[in-house]
């Protein structure tokens, strides 16, 4: 095993925990993909996030690092050394690395024909608020978990029985697992923080949602939509009688907007709800950074439905048939008197 560089972990981003309450911790991730056999599929994928939000990822056709985020091109410019730095390790290093482990792995697993996956995925998190930090590093080999570094113990777990010859391999590599602690541990973090320094108004911001209730037909579930909201991190339920309920409960994924916002649903099935029990449900919605959950009653008065729409629509077709009568009729009326006019003027020659 050869370490990898923490700049590179760096580049591509920092992201927090999926939280609901205000944010304290931050957290860098790195997510490295390699595969083998596999035609139409590029060889070597990396990608990352700044708390949750796609930070970049590695172009290794035109051997460059794409950024998504303007602060991180600003700490870039201040530091062209690092990303030049930081550009040969993700094209050039970081590829060979993982195809010469692949090569291993197979070769030690009798796996020399097929199709083969190596994925990674490392970081660090810091507390905010206590100081403390802690770091990742976890392996995937062909769709499963393979190895992961024990930072208190210093030594590779094996996550399936497959994995135990290679981490007797890695365990002997004392140098590489000092490294790797360094990394986690020490560099990582302190990476993390001056990071904030240039991202901090982008990575707190945060945008309320409208949330509405909206419902097809009368016998239909009733959706509870939030749109606008940003980022990312949030979660939405519905409660009775102030509990979550899992069952009757549909929740949708997050979609993104055109705006760059994003919106989310979560449908209750209402069939076996009886009228006078309607109020003891309501749909909550938490956003993480935001303290206060937007709590959203069930309420046939404000509840949006189809049943609106026909009568909009049909006074909408009425008034623009009107409007087509009168300005086919003024046609008419313009062409019949310029005609006159023409005959007038005609016969007077």
């Amino acid at each position: 095993m050869f370490p990898f560089s923490l700049q590179i972990l760096f580049v591509v981003g920092i992201y927090t925990e999926h939280l609901v309450c205000p944010t304290v911790k931050h957290s860098a991730t790195f997510f490295i993909a390699a595969s083998s056999g596999i035609p139409n599929v590029p060889e070597f994928m990396a990608t990352g996030q700044v708390d949750g939000v796609h930070g970049g990822y590695c172009d290794i056709n035109a051997k460059r690092i794409e950024l998504k985020l303007d602060w991180a091109n600003n700490f870039f410019d201040k530091n062209p050394d690092v990303l030049e730095r930081l550009t040969a390790e993700c094209s050039d290093f970081l590829p060979k690395l993982f195809k010469v482990t692949i090569s291993g792995l197979t070769l030690v697993l009798n796996q020399r024909e097929g199709v083969h996956i190596l994925q990674m995925i490392t970081g660090c998190e810091w507390d905010e608020e206590t100081g403390e930090d802690n770091g990742i590093l976890l392996f995937g080999y062909n769709g499963e978990d393979f190895l992961s570094l024990d930072l208190k113990t210093l030594t590779w777990v094996a996550l399936k029985p497959e994995a135990v010859i290679i981490k007797l391999a890695w365990d002997a590599d004392k140098p590489a697992i000092k490294y790797y602690e360094n990394l986690l541990t020490q560099l990582c973090p302190e990476w993390l923080k001056k990071s904030m320094e240039y991202g901090r108004s982008s990575l707190l911001r945060t945008d309320r949602p409208s949330v509405s209730l909206l419902q097809k037909t009368p016998s239909s579930p009733v959706s509870c939509h939030a749109t606008g909201f940003y980022p990312d991190r949030a979660m939405m339920f519905w409660r009775k009688d102030g509990e979550e309920l899992d069952e009757d409960v549909d929740r949708g994924e997050i979609l993104p907007n055109h705006d760059g916002t994003f919106q989310m649903r979560a449908d209750l099935n209402i069939s076996s709800v009886s009228p006078e029990d309607w109020r003891r449900y309501d749909c909550v919605f938490q956003l993480s950074g935001v303290k206060e959950d937007i709590i959203t009653k069930l309420d046939k008065a404000g509840i949006r439905t189809n049943r609106e729409f026909p009568a909009a629509a049909v006074i909408g077709v009425v008034v623009g048939l009107l409007l087509l009568l009168l300005c086919i009729s003024g046609l008419f009326i313009w062409r019949r008197n310029n005609n006159g006019e023409e005959q007038q003027c005609f016969h007077s020659l």
